[in-house]
């Protein structure tokens, strides 16, 4: 069975939010870097909805989990990862 295969456009889709490059772009400028310490999950500027898809999709291993991990890492050190 072959993995889906899921991309931060899509992610951000997901999310309800903007999708396009520039908006993704701004999204993490504005609210990166995350503290070491702070889960993706638990940042403030995410709504309940989307900071439980982001939590479940991580500890479930499940087809979001490889770019949720992505949008983690950019969040941390900022697009130019």
């Amino acid at each position: 069975m072959e993995k889906p295969n899921h991309n931060l456009p899509a992610l951000f889709k997901q999310l309800g939010l903007p999708d396009d490059a520039e908006s993704i772009d701004k999204f993490i400028a504005t609210h990166s870097p995350l503290k070491p310490e702070l889960h993706l999950a638990d940042a403030f500027f995410w709504s309940p909805s989307q900071a439980d898809l982001l939590r479940n999709e991580v500890l479930e291993d499940a087809d979001w989990a490889e770019v949720v991990d992505q949008l983690d890492v950019l969040l941390r050190k900022g697009r130019g990862v």
